[in-house]
C-alpha cells in the first residue's frame, strides 16, 4: 500500500466519501484517506486515537485494513470494532467518549460501491465544505508519519443491552422486520428476540450481494415484500432498515407505507407534549402535514437543509430533542443519544402502537393527507446544477412567491408547495410537489417541471 495523489475527485460527496471498489476506490485510495484523516486528527484536533468499524460488504475488510494502516502510519491509534452498523460505532463514540471515528460503508448503494463516513469530533460526520477541505488536503499529500497501534473492542453486547433496556412492551405485538440483507442483519435478531414481541424476519441474513432488494427503505419498491408479509401474518407494524442501519422505513397494519415525514409527524404528536424544547427540525422535502402536526401540539417546526449531518449538527447547536429527514434518518435526544439509529427509531414507533388502544393505521388516518409526488430525480451536470437552482429561485422571487431558500427553492402556498434543490451526492436535481388536491398538484408540475427542463436544456 502507498499513498497516492491521483484520486478521482468524484468520490468526495456532500456527506461522505463513496465510490466503486476497484474502479475509483481501492486499497491505495483507502490508505491515503487514512493518512490524511490521521494527519488532520493529530494536527488540527490534537487527537491520538479514533474508532473504526466496517459494514458487511465484500470489499469492506480490504478497504478497512488499508484505512487503519494509513491512520496508524500517521501516528494515531485505532480502536477497531470489526463489522458493525453505523449506529453501533456511534454508540461506541458515546461510551468510550471518543468522537473521532470512521465507518467503512456505502450505506444503501449497490454491492459494487463502498466508502467512508468520517467524523473528527462530537459534531459527527463531516459534510459540505469540510468534505471539500478534506479532499483538498488529501490530494495535497502533505501527511505526517508515526506509529499508531490497533486495539480491538467488541461493542456488540453493550449495544444490544442498551437498546433492549430502552423498551418494555406490554403487549406482544406482531412485528415484521426486513433488513434487506444489509449490515443490520448481524444484530437485529439479538435485539428483537430479547423484547416482548412476536417477530417475523425477512431478508435478515447478511448478504453483500443484496439478492432480494436494495437496502433502501426510502424507495417504495424496496418495501413491497415487507408490505405483503405484514398483511400475510396480520402484523401490527412492519419495519425496514437501510444498508448500514442508520435509517428506518415503516409499514402500517394495512400494509401502507408510512413516509418518513409522516413517521416524524406521528412521533412529534406523541412526544412533544412531554418535551421542554418543542422545536423539531426536518429537511425541505417534508410534507406540510409534519409542520401542521408539530404546531397542533405546541411545537415549533424548523425547515432546514437536506442532509443527516446538517440536521444533526443544527440539533446539537440548538439543543433540540427530535429531528429527521425524508430519507429516513431520525434523531432522538429525549431518551437517547441524539444519533440516527434505524432499530431504535423503529422501536419508538412500536412503542406508540403498544401504548395505544387503536391500530397504527388508525393513528395514520388522523393525519391530514396531501397529494404528493415521490422525490423526483432529474439529471443535471454537477457544474451547472447549482446555477439552475439559482435560476429557479430568481423565477420564484419574480413571481412574488413566499420562497424558502435554505436549501434550493421551496415556494410555499396555502394549499401546496414545490421543492427544487440540487443533490449533494449525484449530478441531479431533486424535485417534489405536494398539494391539497390532485388538480393543484398537476398545476404545480405543469408550472415547474417545464421550467426546470428548459433550464437544463439551455445550460447543461
Amino acid at each position: 500500500m502507498k499513498f497516492i495523489k491521483e484520486i478521482d475527485e468524484s468520490i468526495f460527496r456532500g456527506y461522505d466519501i463513496r465510490g466503486i471498489y476497484n474502479k475509483n476506490l481501492n486499497e491505495d485510495v483507502s490508505y491515503t484517506i487514512g493518512r490524511s484523516y490521521g494527519t488532520i486528527l493529530k494536527q488540527k484536533y490534537s487527537a491520538d486515537k479514533c474508532i473504526v468499524g466496517e459494514d458487511a460488504r465484500s470489499s469492506s475488510p480490504i478497504l478497512c485494513k488499508a484505512l487503519i494502516q494509513g491512520i496508524n502510519d500517521s501516528g494515531v491509534n485505532v480502536i477497531y470494532l470489526g463489522v458493525v452498523t453505523s449506529p453501533m460505532l456511534y454508540y461506541a463514540n458515546e461510551i468510550l467518549n471518543i468522537h473521532a471515528g470512521v465507518v467503512v460503508t456505502a450505506s444503501h448503494n449497490p454491492k459494487e460501491y463502498n466508502g467512508f463516513k468520517i467524523a473528527y469530533d462530537i459534531k459527527g460526520e463531516i459534510c459540505g465544505e469540510e468534505i471539500v477541505d478534506f479532499k483538498n488536503f488529501t490530494l495535497g499529500g502533505n501527511f505526517i508519519s508515526g506509529e499508531g497501534k490497533v486495539t480491538n473492542y467488541d461493542i456488540r453486547n453493550e449495544y444490544i443491552n442498551m437498546l433492549v433496556s430502552k423498551f418494555n412492551f406490554k403487549n406482544r405485538l406482531k412485528v415484521v422486520v426486513d433488513s434487506g440483507n444489509g449490515t443490520a442483519s448481524i444484530i437485529v435478531h439479538d435485539v428483537f428476540d430479547k423484547l416482548n414481541l412476536d417477530v417475523t424476519y425477512i431478508y435478515c441474513e447478511s448478504n453483500p450481494d443484496f439478492p432480494n432488494h436494495h437496502p433502501d427503505p426510502a424507495e417504495a419498491e424496496n418495501l413491497v415484500d415487507l408490505q405483503k408479509k405484514v398483511l400475510e401474518v396480520g402484523a401490527d407494524i412492519g419495519i425496514a432498515f437501510d444498508g448500514d442501519c442508520d435509517r428506518v422505513g415503516c409499514v402500517d397494519n394495512k400494509g401502507r407505507i408510512i413516509s418518513s415525514d409522516y413517521y416524524m409527524a406521528i412521533i412529534s404528536k406523541y412526544i412533544l407534549p412531554n418535551l421542554e424544547n418543542k422545536s423539531v427540525i426536518f429537511d425541505v422535502s417534508c410534507s406540510k402535514t409534519l409542520s401542521e402536526e408539530i404546531r397542533k401540539v405546541g411545537g415549533n417546526p424548523i425547515v432546514y437543509k437536506t442532509g443527516n449531518s446538517y440536521i444533526k449538527r443544527e440539533m446539537l447547536k440548538q439543543g433540540m430533542l427530535f429531528g429527521g429527514e425524508i430519507s429516513g434518518h431520525t434523531f432522538f435526544k429525549d431518551k437517547f443519544y441524539g444519533f440516527d439509529d434505524g432499530i431504535y427509531a423503529g422501536l419508538r414507533m412500536v412503542e406508540i402502537v403498544d401504548n395505544e388502544i387503536i391500530t397504527l393505521s388508525d393513528v395514520v388516518d388522523t393525519l391530514k393527507k396531501y397529494y404528493s409526488t415521490p422525490v423526483l430525480k432529474i439529471t443535471a451536470t454537477d457544474e451547472k446544477k447549482a446555477f439552475i437552482v439559482e435560476k429557479v429561485v430568481e423565477y420564484c422571487k419574480s413571481k412574488g412567491y413566499n420562497t424558502n431558500t435554505v436549501d434550493g427553492a421551496r415556494p410555499e402556498f396555502e394549499d401546496s408547495f414545490a421543492i427544487i434543490r440540487m443533490s449533494n451526492t449525484t449530478p441531479k436535481l431533486t424535485v417534489r410537489f405536494e398539494a391539497e388536491t390532485e388538480k393543484r398538484l398537476e398545476e404545480l408540475k405543469e408550472e415547474f417541471l417545464p421550467l426546470v427542463n428548459d433550464l437544463i436544456s439551455k445550460y447543461c
